[in-house]
């Protein structure tokens, strides 16, 4: 199957080629934000927007006038990528997947900038990169990249820290079908309970590491207000700089450690198993719950589901989402008898009133959940991945 697929690896710039970087970034957000604000207005004006077409020839004349000549400085094709990105969101916009495109800011802890692969101007070679305008930079290479190289995107993170993800076209083979079916049930006790009986831990990256942040976050807070009472700003502060970054690499690790847990978790569920059930959850809604909207962010249940339904559509598996009214844990596994006092989510274990089964609350949902995806596999009716 041919599939795009990222590789990511943090990269080293010299001093000149993080200026450069600094500036490729500081004129793509100008970019965004000069036509998005032309875009409002216009549309305001005239009922209609702007197509990409118009803004790329009006961003070739910007490039001429005097007081924007510096964006001649850096990498053209940036910029153009730019203009896509907000046509793009535009588009997304319209078609009702998300929010209305905001003006970027120059605060914000992660910035980044796309280049397109043009005659060979990105390429790996050992351990570096050519990148355009940046030239050769020092890569630290963990894998080989296989495949055409199509963009790669340079992002400076809060830490202070650049990394490279370079898109690629390359073909992957289907995994050997294992004749096998699971159901997954996920939760708070536990982060996951398969049918087969395997319980994966929830780790709680986020509440291990809470007193450390919540301590580096008061000393950030009083380095701040130091910095308000000397009139300094906090771009001139060199404590308050230090601080931040020391609060910025807990988050960077809580991050880490969840994204490495969850691709371990969903990588070996799909080498297992040829169809996968899991529940459709209404995440956004869950996180309205003030008690527990810290531990649902904690396991991170979307993007658990995301990344088994690309991985199973590159590897040949199938992932069957059950509807959010489906009766997953009220279900007897062994009989099919409804039992509608089990709805209290204090109750772990209770026995069938029918069959007289003892059920683990958790493992008879993945069952049933496992039993209903096969059901709407065989079906056709469900939505696959």
């Amino acid at each position: 199957m041919l599939i795009h697929k990222a590789f990511r690896f943090r990269i080293y710039p010299t001093k000149e080629q993080q200026m450069l970087i600094a500036r490729t970034i500081g004129c793509s957000r100008f970019v965004f934000n000069h036509f998005l604000y032309k875009w409002e207005h216009t549309f305001k004006e005239t009922g209609k927007g702007l197509s990409y077409g118009i803004c790329s020839a009006e961003l070739t004349q910007l490039k001429k006038q005097e007081d924007t000549i510096w964006l001649k400085e850096v990498d053209s094709i940036a910029l153009q990528s730019s203009l896509k990105n907000l046509e793009d969101a535009f588009a997304r916009f319209f078609n009702k997947q998300n929010a209305i495109p905001r003006f970027k800011s120059k605060n914000h802890p992660v910035q980044s900038y796309t280049t397109k692969q043009t005659n060979g101007n990105i390429a790996i070679v050992g351990h570096a990169i050519k990148l355009p305008k940046l030239g050769w930079v020092k890569l630290a290479k963990s894998r080989e990249v296989d495949g055409r190289i199509m963009n790669a995107t340079i992002r400076r993170t809060a830490t202070g820290k650049y990394f490279v993800s370079v898109l690629v076209e390359t073909v992957i083979s289907e995994l050997p079908e294992t004749n096998s079916a699971v159901g997954i049930d996920v939760g708070l006790k536990d982060f996951a309970v398969l049918s087969d009986g395997t319980v994966y831990e929830n780790l709680k990256f986020f509440r291990s590491m809470e007193k450390k942040l919540a301590k580096a976050e008061r000393i950030l807070s009083r380095r701040k207000e130091s910095a308000r009472k000397r009139k300094c700003l906090l771009s001139d502060a060199k404590n308050y700089q230090k601080q931040r970054i020391v609060v910025a690499r807990i988050h960077e690790t809580i991050a880490n450690k969840r994204k490495d847990y969850l691709h371990k978790r969903s990588t070996e569920i799909i080498k297992n198993h040829d169809v996968i059930g899991i529940e459709d959850l209404q995440v956004v809604k869950l996180l309205k719950n003030p008690q527990l909207a810290k531990a649902f962010s904690d396991v991170s249940w979307s993007q658990f589901r995301f990344m088994l339904e690309y991985k199973a559509k590159w590897y040949g598996k199938h992932v069957v989402i059950v509807g959010k009214t489906f009766p997953s844990g009220q279900l007897c596994s062994g009989c099919g008898a409804r039992n509608q006092d089990v709805k209290h989510l204090a109750l772990r274990e209770w026995d069938c009133p029918n069959c007289r089964c003892h059920h683990d609350r958790d493992l008879n949902a993945s069952i049933n959940l496992k039993n209903e995806a096969i059901r709407l596999r065989t079906a056709g009716t469900a939505g696959i991945a």
